[in-house]
């Protein structure tokens, strides 16, 4: 397959050509594409990519879902590689240091958030890794290439504890489900269920269960039973029967629903203790009706969580290379991309798609 050269307003002579795998339109199949990279400034870090995860929102973003796509579009958040060059006013890396980046590459820095470490809520907006306005006026692109310039404040150190190809989901599917763990105290004594077990919920299965929560799995069916206890689950049921929500009814301290479709809540607000939380991390694309009598009534709550700021990203890859945490992952090359977005859409991934990006 050639690869399509991509043109943007050239700021600087520095700038660098990138070898990448994007689409042109939002029903195109993804192909080589020749892009080029901001010039590195005094606070930047250019960094060689080795491992991109995939993530279902690569799909959603690059297929027009989302909203109006600037193309062409190259996708990729979970981001693990080697720094090849800093600024000079750069600090916290050197080249040959092995780094990550994940859904956001720059915020206002500024906002009340911000200054308190959760440029994931920036009040202004974050940068997002690809298809977002960068600082210098050209749109983002993601780790779907063989190398990345970012601002040092939004790289990531990958401990030693850790594998390069299994901590680059850690950027998204790691951090968005350490999060919310972290936020509602999961944590020795809790019960702690996971709605589905896909590229999120084994993630949050492992971190849970690490934490020193009790951790019940509730999927579809029971098709994933002897994976998700594997994974540190102590219990694992099937939604499709109606009786795992009378017998569960009451249980949890905390729901992290990872499933993106759309739920019928009030059987889960059902599984919660009083003072329980039901947290959603999917992101469906329609609204969910919420009953709120089964909130009023024993004082549940419904919440949301994103992503991670920089300090507890950086927190949560610690605390993975402690307790050995990384994600189960089927390495591909970048001639099977386009496969293995299909599968995503079947489920039918055990539980990462990881690109060697030394095949782009």
């Amino acid at each position: 397959m050639t690869e399509t050269e991509i043109t943007t307003p050239l700021t600087s002579q520095a700038q660098t050509a990138a070898h990448a795998y994007g689409a042109q339109a939002p029903d195109a199949a993804l192909a080589p594409l020749q892009i080029q990279r901001r010039a590195l400034g005094p606070h930047d870090v250019r960094i060689d990519i080795k491992f991109c995860g995939i993530c279902h929102s690569d799909i959603h973003f690059t297929r027009g879902e989302w909203g109006q796509v600037p193309y062409p579009a190259i996708p990729g958040h979970e981001i693990a590689g080697i720094v090849a060059a800093v600024g000079s006013e750069v600090t916290g890396f050197k080249p040959g240091d092995r780094v990550g980046v994940g859904c956001m590459v720059n915020s206002c820095r500024e906002c009340e958030n911000c200054k308190h470490g959760n440029e994931q809520y920036c009040l202004v907006g974050n940068t997002g890794t690809y298809g977002s306005t960068d600082r210098d006026g050209t749109v983002t692109y993601g780790g779907y290439s063989d190398h990345v310039v970012v601002d040092e404040h939004f790289v990531l150190r990958i401990p030693d504890g850790l594998e390069l190809e299994v901590a680059a989901p850690l950027l998204c599917a790691g951090i968005t489900t350490y999060s919310p763990l972290r936020h509602w105290e999961a944590g020795p004594g809790k019960q702690v269920a996971v709605v589905g077990l896909g590229g999120l919920g084994h993630m949050a299965v492992k971190l849970a269960h690490a934490m020193g929560a009790e951790v019940t799995v509730l999927s579809q069916s029971l098709s994933k039973k002897d994976d998700g206890l594997k994974l540190g689950a102590t219990a694992y049921h099937a939604t499709s029967d109606e009786a795992t929500f009378e017998e569960l009814a009451g249980r949890f301290d905390l729901i992290i629903n990872t499933v993106s479709a759309k739920l019928e809540l009030g059987p889960f607000l059902g599984l919660l203790k009083t003072d329980g939380t039901l947290v959603n991390v999917g992101a469906p694309g329609e609204p969910l009706p919420v009953p709120v009598f089964g909130l009023i009534l024993q004082r549940r709550s419904f919440a949301g969580s994103a992503i991670g700021g920089i300090r507890e990203t950086q927190e949560m890859l610690d605390f993975c290379a402690e307790h050995g945490i990384g994600a189960e992952i089927e390495l591909i090359s970048a001639e099977q991309i386009n496969d293995a977005w299909e599968r995503v859409l079947r489920s039918d991934v055990r539980y990462r798609f990881v690109i060697d990006n030394s095949t782009l």
